[in-house]
């Protein structure tokens, strides 16, 4: 397979906004002890993590209004020329979390977005198509209003017909669409592979269990990740568990999505399935360790002395 430059769709971005203080109460104004602005989403987050680790991407966007202007202007450091926008007449989403500090608790509030018209989503398919050939494709986040909910799962097919390989996060009815699909590379978290199968899962082998049950259906990579306890990634040759470093967490948000950037980093260098992996569960950590919806950093990365433990799971 020829590699050509890593392509990510952001349909529906964010202009994420995270508040540090120290009690949530009903009926009161609290102040903040730190403010943090980001852009966000989980295609803006990808793309954010894949920039960071220096690999060759083109991003397309959806931005609008004075919220999408922000956005830009955050990302021109990290994506510079290598980010088509799209743009629409409404708002692009504001995200909120809060970090709570006694008792520690993290809550999120996302919004839907703005409405995509039909002949602009044409455009954006469009271009999707154009640059993603030979490549990887990466499809991730909610689809906002005026998206069909088989959207990732036509696109995604188109994607593989012309030899390039998808690399999919869904949930939802979104997430049986895609199924069909059957992408190169499926990330689910522990949550929405419950809800996927209908069914509970206590121990990490249940949940490979499950993963596996997927991957069987034609998908050649299924990554399920687990949170401190790291991630699952299931392929043709096996299924693999690798842990996850101790880290001081800070926030969740993105570490799934620097996940996804840790995996095809790797899969576009060519490494397998277990540094694929391990990257991929480093990247993650790094993410939470950091305050707000900040990501990781090439540095922590290259400088990591993670010795993270991958095991086979014999199933």
């Amino acid at each position: 397979m020829t590699n050509k430059n890593i392509v990510v769709l952001a349909l529906n971005p964010a202009l994420d906004i995270g508040y540090e203080l120290p009690q949530l109460i009903a009926d009161r104004k609290v102040a903040a002890d730190k403010t943090y602005y980001h852009p966000g989403g989980n295609g803006i987050n990808i793309s954010r993590g894949l920039a960071e680790l220096g690999m060759p991407l083109q991003c397309g966007s959806v931005l609008g209004g004075v919220s999408g202007d922000v956005v830009l202007r955050l990302l021109a450091d990290s994506l510079g020329e290598n980010h088509k926008v799209f743009t629409v007449d409404e708002e692009t989403r504001l995200n909120v979390t809060l970090l709570q500090q006694n008792p520690p608790g993290q809550y999120e509030v996302d919004s839907r977005g703005p409405e995509i018209p039909a002949a602009l989503l044409e455009q954006v398919t469009a271009w999707v198509l154009e640059n993603s050939d030979a490549g990887y494709t990466v499809l991730s986040g909610s689809l906002p209003p005026g998206v069909p909910d088989n959207y990732y799962r036509s696109l995604a097919e188109r994607i593989s017909e012309r030899g390039g390989r998808a690399v999919v996060e869904a949930h939802g009815a979104v997430l049986t669409e895609v199924l069909e699909a059957r992408p190169w590379l499926l990330r689910l978290n522990w949550y929405a592979l419950e809800m996927s199968i209908n069914r509970r899962m206590d121990s990490i082998e249940d949940v490979a269990a499950a993963a596996r049950e997927l991957q069987q259906r034609g998908i050649a990579n299924v990554c399920i990740s687990l949170g401190g306890r790291g991630a699952i990634l299931v392929d043709a040759e096996g299924s693999l568990h690798c842990t996850a470093p101790r880290v001081r967490v800070h926030s969740t948000v993105g570490c799934g999505d620097s996940l996804v950037a840790g995996l095809v980093a790797a899969a576009y260098r060519g490494e397998d399935a277990q540094a694929m992996l391990r990257l991929g569960v480093t990247c993650g950590s790094a993410t939470a360790s950091h305050p707000g919806t900040e990501l990781f950093t090439r540095a922590e990365i290259e400088e990591s002395n993670y010795e993270l433990e991958v095991t086979a799971l014999d199933l």
